[in-house]
Formats: C-alpha cells, structure tokens, sequence
C-alpha cells in the first residue's frame, strides 16, 4: 500500500501489571512487546510510523530510539481515550492512509497487516476495522452490525444487556483514510461513562457521514491477545514460542520439546541442527546445519557455523566455527572468536580473543584479550592475567604451543610457536619459539620440620 503511515498507541500506564517498567516494554521472549509491533509495522511496507508515549515517556522513546531508527514521536500527557491519543500525532496523520496499533499486541503479523490493507483498498473504505469472535467478550467493544453491514462499536460499559452478547468484537486495529478521520476528529466528542475521547466513535461519524466503514474478521485471534497483566504476558509469551518452535522445525530443525525451549524471532538454525530443553537463543543468533545446542544453554546475538555442538554454555556476542565443541559449563564473552576443530571445555572463559584452529582449552582456564595460534594445549587451570587495575593487555600465543597447567600468562606477553611453559609458572617475559620457559622457585623439602613446630 502506498503511503501507509502506522500510529502506534503506546501512552499507557498497564497499572494491572502491577510493574514499575512501562506495559509496552516487557518482553516477549527477547524483545519489547512494542518492538514487535514496530516490526510488523515495516515487513507490511510501512515507511513512516509515530509512536503515541505517555506514562514513562522518556523510558520509552529511549528504549526505542536504542532499536529502531526513523521512528516518530508524540506525546499525550493526559490520558483522554484512545480517540484523543491519535489525535496527538498531529501532522503525521494529515494525509496517507494511518493504521492505528496498539503497542501491547506483540503476536500481531506483517501478514494480517497486509491483508487489512489489501482489503481497505479493494473495497475503498473511509475506514477497514479489524473484528474477532471471542468465547468470552468481556472487555471488549462490541461490533454492532446492521443488515450485514456496520452500524457501531459499543464499549463495555456503555453496552446494554443485548449488545453485550454480542460476541463479535473490537481488536482495537484500524486503518484510515485520512481525510476522513480528520474531519471525524472535529466532531468527536467524550458523551460517554468515562469521559473519554473513544477512537470507535470515529467509525460511526465517518458512517454517518456518508464514508463506507468495512470490517475485516481476523483469521486468527491469538494476534490480538492485549497484555495487560503478567498472566496475559506468560500467554503471550507461549503463544510466540510455539509459533517460531513451529516455524523452525517445519524448516527441518529438531527441537526435542518445544516448550521448554525459547528461541528469540531473529534467531537463524540449519537444517538438522538438534536443539535440546532449556535453550535460550536470542537477539540476531545464527546456527548452522547438523549442530548440537543444549541442553541449557543460552546465545546472545552469536554466530555457531556447521557441525558444532555446544553444551551447557552461554555465548554472547561470540564465534564459533565448523566442527569445534563449547561447554559444559563455558563462558563465551563479547568478541571471542574460536576457530575449527577446537575444544572449548568446561568451566573455561573467553573473552575478547581469537583462538585458532585446532586449539583446546580443556579446562578450568581463563583467555581474556588474547590472540592464540593454531594447535595450542592449554593445561588446566591457565590465566591470562590481562589487567593491572588501570589497562588492559594482550597476549599473543603462536602455533603448536603447550601450555603447562597452571600457568599464568601475564600480559602483555608473546609465547613464540612450539614453545613450551612448565606447570605452574607465572610467564612475565616473551617466550622464544621451540623454548621451554620455567618460572617458579625450586622446592626445598625442610626435613622433619613438622617435629620442630610443634615443640
């Protein structure tokens, strides 16, 4: 659709959720239920979109501003209805066509966006309202219907015993024409048990007004579902992780117990990749094929090539290339890089290094702003020591070299290819290539001293 301009409501304080953090900021596995909302809004090809803030205002657009760019702002500082919060867009809706969404419907799709356009433009409608049929009504505002066609929306509190059987309801998602809600703005009024300005009395204005006001019935409800609560969010959150556990596994991914697995809307998985209970995988994470993740591990935004398997660990921001094994029980931190056929084993930590093909890291083991060589042995227990308390150093470990156990490798320090460090020795100086580098006093054994002691 051309022009299709999105307003987003997102001015509410959601006092159910009983929470200090903004209603529209809660996550929905990794991301704000206003985020997925935004994101819906551009795969549907919308250019332009303002976001309506009120309570916590700045908590808000600041989040926001952090993850997306070219969105709009504007404020509404008295919460006067839903009519009333459009109406603070101000020029933004002066022209186009304004879809209005709220921020507290993360399940909604860029395809029912789509449809809802596709349908506005065929049948030329001032305005297209989207309609569900609900079980339980309760809460919503009721379509009232008149010889097929449509006669009014009539809020819960204002409904007379009848209309509140109606179980066809209001999602609360509209698109405009905006000339037509602009003129319905100068009429609307708050003549109603709340004294507020109501967006759905638009409808009726526009109607009477001689404009055609369609209505499209959702296909699926769920994309609905408004969260208002912490039990509405755990439902929500549900209902999103069956969705992408559906979506991956028809795409050939094995997940041996989709609900105890939660893996994030961006994330990317191979073909004949196993994903095991207990995986958190987040942000823009990208899995290769024929790997094996889990149990109980979590990826932050980290990039896992073919092959792999990694067990029990956390990876954020990180590497790992083909056929390397991580965990259980490592630590991979910001900007770590591990090349093919390496061991990352359990209880290691990486962070800020590069480590390259071949090499293992068995155990127990710190590597923290580092550059390691291909085929390295790293004993149990080794430390780069890379920070002084002030500024941090690096080490440099060429190809082929055995790292004794217990050895701590104080930055910044160079050990040459081939070379090797003996158990427990704090290296301070370079190492020389095919050298053997020992650090550490010679032991004396004191010869019946326990006797002497304890006279």
């Amino acid at each position: 659709m051309d022009n299709l301009k999105v307003v987003i409501l997102a001015a509410g304080q959601g006092t159910r959720m009983k929470s200090e953090v903004p209603k529209v900021l809660h996550r929905v596995l990794d991301k704000t239920m206003v985020g997925y909302v935004i994101e819906a809004s551009k795969e549907a090809g919308a250019k332009e979109i303002c976001v309506v803030v009120g309570h916590q205002s700045a908590m808000v657009k600041n989040t926001i501003k952090d993850m997306y760019d070219n969105i709009v702002f504007a404020v509404q500082k008295e919460q006067l209805g839903t009519g009333h919060a459009v109406m603070q867009a101000g020029d933004f809706i002066k022209d186009g066509n304004i879809l209005v969404l709220c921020g507290d419907t993360p399940l909604i799709t860029a395809e029912t966006i789509g449809k809802l356009c596709d349908a506005h433009e065929q049948q030329k409608n001032s305005v297209t309202v989207v309609s569900m049929l609900a079980d339980d009504p309760t809460g919503y505002g009721r379509i009232i219907r008149e010889n097929d066609g449509f006669s009014r929306i009539v809020e819960q509190k204002d409904a007379t015993p009848e209309q509140a059987k109606v179980k066809e309801v209001n999602t609360g998602v509209y698109i405009f024409k905006a000339d037509a809600l602009n003129s319905a703005f100068e009429k609307l009024g708050n003549n109603n048990s709340q004294g507020e300005y109501y967006l759905t009395d638009t409808l009726e204005i526009i109607k009477n007004d001689g404009g055609r006001v369609g209505i499209m019935t959702a296909e699926d409800d769920r994309e609905f579902m408004g969260v208002n609560s912490k039990l509405h969010l755990s439902q929500a959150i549900a209902a999103m992780r069956e969705r992408i556990n559906t979506r991956l596994m028809l795409d050939g991914v094995t997940i041996t117990d989709p609900a105890n697995t939660y893996i994030g809307k961006d994330v990317k998985i191979g073909a004949d990749t196993i994903i095991y209970p207990g995986c958190m995988l987040e942000g823009r994470t990208t899995i290769g094929k024929s790997c094996i993740i889990g149990p109980n591990t979590r990826m932050t935004s980290s990039t896992v090539d073919d092959c792999v398997t990694v067990q029990m660990s956390v990876l954020i921001d990180a590497k790992v290339k083909s056929f390397t094994t991580v965990g259980p029980f490592a630590y991979l931190r910001p900007n770590s890089e591990v090349g093919e056929h390496c061991r990352i084993g359990d209880f290691v930590e990486i962070k800020n290094s590069a480590i390259d093909d071949g090499t293992k890291v068995s155990h127990l083991t710190y590597v923290g702003d580092s550059d390691v060589g291909k085929c390295v042995n790293f004993g149990c227990g080794t430390v780069t020591v890379n920070y002084d308390g002030k500024n941090k150093y690096r080490c440099k470990i060429g190809d082929g070299v055995f790292i004794g156990c217990n050895t701590n490798l104080v930055a910044p320090v160079e050990v040459g290819d081939r070379a090797y460090t003996a158990a427990g020795s704090t290296i301070t100086k370079n190492v020389p290539e095919d050298s053997l580098a020992i650090a550490r006093n010679r032991q004396e054994n004191k010869l019946g001293w326990r006797k002497k002691v304890n006279k």
